[in-house]
């Protein structure tokens, strides 16, 4: 079988889920196409696991010229491809914009945000001879299907939610699956038109063992007796790290009902636009917070942590909380998309935003004796019952061979 994969900027989860798939089918002896941005090449390394690799640029801002150029891009390069399997919202609708039928909508799009010039000579001729209208037949028409695995929730408004508003609907009408990683992605898109979803299979590679003793890292962090709570998260507005500083605020001895114990000490690691925000809050009001970048040691950290907390807008089925409960950490985390399904009873479910409640189960999980061992055990139980990345190739396999609708 021949693969093909699309898929925009990413450095995190995403990215990992793809290469897990590429190493898979190429050692079931598919051939395995991937389409993106040089970034993910040079962070995943596709073509190290088997696969042929094309920079394609698929950013993650709505840009007409760009976006027209990589639907056309796509539509050749894919064309030989039995499957093209897309991953994120704007990839997935960039590809469907190259499904047979979706030639007229493109060539509209062309001209009216510049044509020819726009988007370039070649392109452009051959968008007006019978060679660009075979290829757009030879492209995601006829056997070929188009399965798109949304990976997040859109949060947020204004014009970026309108234009994401519009996407949706593309990958909804024009997708042949529809793969989501929580049930309210699955329900929207349904309400939307989508013809066949699924829930995604995502897998965790499994945890390496940690390099370093609790009390290591507890140095170098400083902590002292402090209880370590430890935040994974990209510093942007869907993980919700707003709240995260409201609970460090405290005050911690008299609210958390251990006086006399330390105050704890909300770890973060990652990095984002929001860095330097969240910094200037930490140093203004001296929050127990350190934010300590991205960091390559997360089983180190893991293990020096009484638990993870997740205070995110926002997940689907987030890497991190997989490899808490492989670790058998215990998660505080919010009540949204995919979490609850993945949690279990390893962990304590707070409503997204509600300060108390979060600040109430860090107390929960520090003051009441036995509290953190109960659910250390229960998330290391639940992190044995992970996919792996068996279940994750066969699972896109059955989806791969469950065959095509008509287009419309």
């Amino acid at each position: 079988m021949r693969v093909a994969f699309v898929l925009g900027t990413t450095s995190g989860g995403t990215g990992r889920h793809v290469l897990m798939l590429v190493e898979g089918l190429v050692r079931r002896g598919n051939q395995v196409l991937v389409v993106g941005p040089r970034s993910v090449e040079e962070k995943f390394s596709f073509a190290g696991a088997g696969a042929r690799f094309v920079d394609v640029t698929v950013s993650d801002r709505p840009h007409p010229v760009n976006d027209l150029r990589a639907v056309l891009a796509i539509r050749r390069l894919t064309r030989d491809a039995d499957v093209v399997h897309a991953h994120g919202l704007r990839a997935g609708a960039l590809a469907a914009l190259g499904k047979r039928g979706g030639w007229k909508a493109l060539a509209a799009l062309r001209a009216r945000f510049g044509g020819r010039e726009a988007v370039g000579r070649r392109d452009a001729a051959e968008a007006g001879s019978g060679r660009g209208q075979r290829a757009a037949q030879a492209g995601h028409g006829g056997g070929q299907g188009l399965v798109v695995t949304l990976h997040n929730a859109l949060t947020a408004g204004g014009f970026v939610g309108v234009v994401y508003g519009v996407l949706e609907r593309i990958v909804a009408r024009r997708a042949d699956h529809v793969l989501v990683v929580s049930p309210d992605l699955g329900e929207r898109m349904v309400a939307l038109g989508a013809r066949d979803v699924r829930a995604a299979v995502v897998g965790a590679p499994v945890l390496p063992p940690a390099k370093r003793t609790p009390q290591e890292v507890r140095d170098e962090l400083e902590a002292g007796e402090r209880p370590i709570l430890l935040t994974i998260a990209r510093l942007a507005q869907q993980k919700g790290l707003e709240t995260l500083l409201d609970v460090a605020a405290g005050p911690w001895n008299a609210d958390a009902g251990i006086e006399g114990a330390p105050a704890p000490l909300f770890v973060v690691a990652g990095e984002g636009p929001l860095r330097g925000e969240l910094q200037a809050r930490i140093g203004a009001e001296g929050l127990p917070v350190t934010l300590l970048g991205n960091r390559d040691d997360v089983p180190d950290l893991l293990g020096a942590a009484v638990a993870l907390v997740m205070p995110s807008r926002w997940e689907g089925q987030p890497l991190t909380l997989r490899e808490a409960l492989m670790a058998g950490k215990p998660v505080i985390a919010t009540k949204v998309g995919g979490i609850p399904e993945i949690l279990g009873n390893a962990g304590i479910l707070v409503r997204y935003g509600d300060v108390g409640g979060l600040r109430g189960a860090v107390r929960e999980l520090l003051a009441e004796p036995g509290a953190a061992e109960t659910l250390a055990a229960a998330a290391a139980r639940r992190g044995r019952e992970m996919p792996d990345g068996d279940d994750v190739v066969e699972s896109v396999l059955g989806v791969y061979r469950s065959g095509d609708r008509t287009d419309d």
